[in-house]
């Protein structure tokens, strides 16, 4: 009969050869430049979860929706395992199988979805090490748990024990027998250290280039600088966001669960599709290139009302409409297809990287190279559109082309294929349900509208007339604009509302949507709490 214990034991050696599996896996993806078992199996959950779930995980994780990911991932095995672990204390086959079947999805998730690796073998060859290790560990244990009975001899039937001589020889701690408790600890300790290692080490090896590195670029300076900033362009109130935002602040909204490190040095752009010639373009070809500085506001499509997703940053790049008429775009072309390092596709609107505004490749960012997080070494800034239909980062190819001939990520997941940002506004002072004092009291905030600029911003305090807010100073009409609101708080609670209208004259609408499939919209409000 199988006991409790044999049952316990095995469980925990199927998590320690799925860990082992999954540690030298890690480490294989560390020093071959493959792909991570846990980022494969958790990238293909990315690109195959529904669009609700995605827009969960934006709104409600923020950033920290990568590592909750990478949790959910490694806490899925542990219970597979557990289980698969379990079951092998009877059927042993179908735990070495669904021990193997670990492996097998870690190698089907680097060979059929996006990857930072350079070829089809580095891509699957973690996988391969984590099949082999896991499943050679489950075999180990589950030999230890079943051995070979002590009694029978070929050829002659084993003699039947009696019920009193069977209890006696399974003692008082219900061991296996045969078991060797001895070896079975050796074996754990062996799997536990081979995968606890090969983490730890995976961990510490340096993937890609350095910080060093990065931070060691001369960024030429440009031969159109960004002109400087005027008087008054910040609004002097305590709390609003900066006018312009630190790297460290800026918004990541991406689909990566690693963000690549990619080295300059072998870093190339190729522009192609419907060109009269084709360009193939180093880091160094951009750097020798004429640069432009310009200071931009980016938003992402996925930033709800009154949201965190924006963010304004001065860069520097090169002009891509100069590219484009050097490679000579064929009449009928309508699109650019760009894509990045790790497979991900994005659709731009030939006419907005080639209508005269500073649509570039960048490749500094308010100082400095562009941080690995946004880009490094170069990613796509288009003015006035959306995110995921302009700002690729870790750019490798430009394909002039026609948006009947493709469909790119996103728009395949259910977004507009064009997305010109809205006009929008935020309240950032005071915080919602704040508590402030009866009396003069100030509200501000950032509005935007990239390509057509913010010309007046108004705030209602609760069913009132809609009063003007102060401006800042405009930088550009391809910059968010700061505003301050001034009004005597009366005591109880009160309901601040901001709404901008650009310089066409359209003012913001009240009607509120969702950001899919084409960007949120809606006014901004806060509760504060006057005493």
């Amino acid at each position: 009969m199988t006991s409790k214990r044999r049952r316990a034991l095995a469980a925990v050696g199927g998590v320690l050869a799925a860990g082992a599996g999954l540690g030298l896996g890690e480490l294989t993806a560390a020093l071959a430049g493959g792909t991570s078992p846990v980022v494969g199996v958790g990238t293909q959950l990315i690109d195959l979860a529904p669009g609700a779930a995605k827009d969960f995980a934006v709104k409600n994780l923020g950033t920290a929706d990568k590592p909750v990911l990478i949790g959910v991932v490694l806490f899925a095995v542990t219970v597979f395992a557990l289980l698969a672990g379990a079951i092998g204390a009877t059927r042993p086959r179908v735990a070495v199988a669904l021990t193997a079947l670990l492996g097998v999805l870690a190698i089907l998730a680097a060979a059929t979805g996006r990857t930072l690796a350079p070829n089809h073998v580095v891509r699957v060859l973690p996988g391969i090490i984590t099949l082999l290790v896991a499943t050679i560990g489950i075999l180990l244990v589950l030999r230890i748990l079943h051995p070979g009975s002590r009694t029978s001899q070929p050829g002659k039937p084993a003699a039947k024990a009696s019920p009193e001589s069977a209890a006696a020889a399974a003692g008082p701690a219900e061991a296996p027998a045969g078991f060797d408790r001895r070896r079975f600890l050796g074996t754990a300790m062996a799997l536990g250290v081979a995968g606890a290692g090969g983490l730890g080490a995976s961990l510490v090896i340096p993937a890609g280039v350095s910080e060093a590195t990065r931070r060691g670029i001369r960024i030429p300076v440009p031969a159109s600088r960004a002109r400087a900033m005027p008087a008054g362009v910040m609004a002097d109130v305590p709390g609003v966001s900066r006018f312009v935002t630190p790297n460290p602040s800026f918004y990541r909204v991406d689909t990566l669960l690693t963000v690549p490190k990619v080295d300059p040095r072998t870093w190339s752009l190729r522009i192609h599709g419907m060109v009269d010639r084709e360009l193939e373009l180093s880091f160094a070809d951009l750097l020798d290139r004429r640069l432009i500085e310009r200071d931009i506001t980016l938003t992402c499509v996925s930033n709800e009302v009154g949201g965190p997703y924006v963010g304004n940053a001065r860069w520097i790049g090169v002009p891509i409409a100069e590219l484009l008429r050097e490679a000579g775009v064929q009449g009928d072309a309508d699109a650019i297809k760009s894509t990045s390092v790790d497979g991900l596709t994005i659709g731009t609107p030939l006419k907005a990287l080639t209508d005269g505004r500073d649509a570039i490749l960048a490749v500094g960012m308010n100082g400095e190279p562009l941080p690995f997080e946004h880009g490094f070494p170069v990613r796509m800034v288009v003015p006035g559109l959306y995110g995921y239909v302009s700002a690729t980062k870790w750019v490798v190819d430009l394909e002039v082309t026609k948006f009947a001939d493709f469909s790119a990520y996103w728009t395949d997941r259910g977004w507009a294929v064009e997305a010109p940002i809205k006009t929008s506004s935020r309240i950032d002072v005071p915080k919602g349900f704040a508590r402030i004092k009866a009396g003069p009291a100030v509200a501000a905030g950032v509005a935007w509208a990239q390509q057509r600029g913010i010309a007046k911003v108004e705030v209602q305090v609760d069913d009132g007339e809609w009063q003007p807010a102060k401006l800042a100073a405009e930088d550009s009409i391809d910059t968010w604009r700061q505003w301050t609101f001034r009004w005597n708080a009366t005591p109880g609670n009160h309901t601040l509302t901001v709404r901008a209208t650009d310089t066409t004259g359209e003012v913001q609408t009240a009607d509120r949507a969702a950001p899919r499939p084409n960007g949120s919209s809606g006014l901004h409000n806060t509760v504060v709490m006057v005493e």
